[in-house]
């Protein structure tokens, strides 16, 4: 059975309590991880510093892949960030997940469309943000929109509506479909006698793996189109 979704009311605005929850859940674990991983910095990492600083090595190598000229600096800390949280975020329903009374208020805040979107639209206005700020405004437009004829302009708001779906919808789609199979499994293991639990057992631990691995993979895709498209609107050629 599925799910219901609680809302509540506030200011005339609809919000959705298990997104707002798994949200900050998210958020707080990967701040208490960093917090901690960052104590007593030394010269030469060992342990948790060495980890953390590979975690940051590898964004900032995603963001040099794709922003050069200087810039890839200035979009590290939002790389690792976004890789951080969205990592986190994707592994949270496959170990946690907390419901009352029919409503899931903790799961992995990625298997919603909302927050997905969400993070999407953040990505897409940071490049075009950024885009304005080292080009300006007649550059940014020019370059973004009118390049590389002046009649390109329908097929390049057309193409800026295509990215900011298919980076929301493709890792909502995993991480939905991840959750969804976990539940029918778990379903099988409890409702199907001694028999049907001995086999979905292992099969959940076997998926929940293969979800880690799916959820890795989207936060870096995530990271990586992310600089792709930071890259497309501050950089023209020369």
């Amino acid at each position: 059975m599925e799910d219901s979704v609680a809302t509540f009311q506030f200011l005339g605005l609809t919000f959705n309590p298990t997104n707002i929850i798994s949200g900050l859940l998210a958020a707080i674990i990967v701040l208490v991880v960093v917090f901690v991983f960052s104590r007593n910095l030394k010269l030469k990492p060992t342990g948790k510093q060495n980890a953390l600083e590979w975690v940051i090595d590898f964004t900032n190598k995603i963001v040099r892949g794709s922003v050069t000229n200087g810039d890839a600096p200035n979009f590290g800390l939002y790389a690792f960030t976004l890789f951080l949280f969205i990592f986190v975020s994707n592994q949270l329903g496959l170990f946690l997940q907390i419901g009352w009374n029919g409503v899931t208020y903790v799961r992995s805040p990625t298997s919603d469309p909302i927050v997905t979107l969400t993070l999407s639209l953040m990505t897409l206005m940071l490049a075009h943000f950024s885009g304005v700020k080292k080009l300006g405004f007649k550059g940014y437009f020019k370059h973004a929109y009118l390049t590389p004829f002046t009649f390109w302009l329908p097929i390049s708001v057309f193409t800026e509506l295509i990215d900011f779906l298919t980076l929301g919808l493709r890792i909502y789609g995993v991480i939905f479909s991840g959750e969804m199979l976990l539940k029918i499994i778990g379903n099988m293991a409890f409702s199907g006698g001694i028999g049907m639990t001995i086999v979905a057992v292992p099969v959940a631990f076997i998926w929940q793996g293969f979800s880690l691995f799916l959820g890795s993979i989207q936060a870096y895709v995530f990271v990586t189109l992310t600089s792709v498209y930071i890259s497309q609107q501050i950089q023209t050629e020369e």
